[in-house]
This record gives C-alpha cells, structure tokens and sequence, in this order.
C-alpha cells in the first residue's frame, strides 16, 4: 500500500465534477473504470448548468449564515431539497444547527 498525505481537502459540487470528467473524455481520453461509473451517475442526477449552480452558491454565500460551511453549501446545491424537512435531514449528524427562518431564505433562494 502507498503511503499518502492527504495536502488539502475541499468540497465539490456535482456539477464541477461532471464538467471536468466531460473536458477529459472531450480531449478523447478514456475514462477508467471507477470514473466511468461516476460519470454515469452524475448524468443521471445531475440536472443544473454549472452557471445556474455557481449563481444558486452566491445567493446562498450572499445569505451570511455563519453556521453554514462550505461542505453544506455544496450538499445543499448538489441535493436541491423541496422543503423544509428535506433540508433539515442533510444537516442530520453534522454539527450545524440552523434557526427555522434561515431554513427558509435557503429555501426561497433555491427556489427564486
């Protein structure tokens, strides 16, 4: 086994990978197996452009909710919940606790 170090962790929206797994396979470069796999996922649930999800994170960011990392920010985009109870799951084990308006500008954010 190769020993690593991991240098720098950072969230991706889905969106971000499928577009750089697009610009390899468009340079007429395979995709190994694990990446095929990924990719056919992300076609499947992957439905906004990225311009559409980078102006969803700016109107978010643009909230100034400090409880909200930039991990939940990119699940939040990625999952694109419907309503309250939605959003409230993906915060489910994570240390962030968010008051019933603030989960609602998210949710008029994702919306409008």
């Amino acid at each position: 086994m190769v020993d690593m170090t991991i240098i720098e962790q950072k969230p991706v929206m889905m969106v971000d990978l499928k577009d750089k797994l697009e610009a390899i396979k468009s340079n007429n470069k395979e995709l190994n197996f694990r990446a095929e796999k990924v990719y056919g996922y992300l076609q499947e649930f992957v439905t906004l452009k990225k311009k559409d999800a980078d102006e969803l994170h700016k109107k978010i960011s643009g909230l100034g909710l400090q409880r909200l990392k930039e991990k939940h920010l990119v699940k939040v985009i990625d999952v694109m919940p419907d309503d309250i109870e939605s959003l409230k799951s993906l915060f489910v084990g994570e240390t962030v606790s968010l008051k019933q308006e603030e989960l609602k500008q998210i949710l008029d954010a994702l919306n409008g």
